[in-house]
């Protein structure tokens, strides 16, 4: 009985063993490949986002996307938006470039649009108020959305959704280099 006990015991034993050694393969030869670290600054705590300036002749889009950044820098990151631009750290500017809309398909009898576009470029900086680096430096982004009047959307819907589109990709430009 008692060789039943020990076998059951090293058995159990082998197998604890064998399930570490399984779960930390992944772990001894990554070489940095994978990494738990945050993947924005952690230096920095505190952003103030400066109303976006336009350069279109379509106005009220650049309050979306200033309000757009925000919520998604609030959702998204552990920075703390600020509305007083000496208690911030760093401070987030940019420019609506173009806002324009295009066509993407036509009916072939007709000639009239079935499906159309909204495209947005902004320019964007981002700098560190304490060091005075530029952490992001004039970098163009771009973002679209379609549209289909036959659906009942409007210009007017699309491009808010690529305003909201630009701001989730200023966010991700904010993460560190990897």
């Amino acid at each position: 009985m008692k060789t039943v006990g020990n076998t059951l015991k090293m058995a159990v034993i082998s197998l604890i063993i064998a399930v570490s050694a399984v779960s930390m393969v992944g772990c001894v030869g990554s070489a940095g490949d994978y990494s738990n670290t945050w993947v924005y600054p952690e230096n920095v705590a505190s952003v103030y986002v400066e109303m976006f300036d336009t350069r279109s002749f379509r106005r009220g889009f650049e309050y979306t996307l200033s309000d757009a950044v925000m919520k998604r820098l609030e959702a998204e990151t552990t920075y703390k938006i600020v509305s007083d631009r000496d208690l911030a750290d760093t401070v987030l500017t940019g420019q609506v470039g173009r806002l324009r809309a295009g066509t993407l398909a036509r009916d072939r009898e007709t000639g009239r649009p079935l499906e159309n576009e909204a495209f947005v470029t902004v320019q964007v900086s981002w700098k560190d108020l304490r060091s005075g680096e530029l952490l992001i430096n004039n970098q163009e982004i771009a973002a679209s959305a379609p549209y289909s009047t036959f659906l009942g959307q409007d210009f007017d819907y699309a491009s808010r959704v690529a305003m909201n589109r630009a701001a989730q990709k200023i966010v991700e430009r904010m993460q560190v280099e990897w």
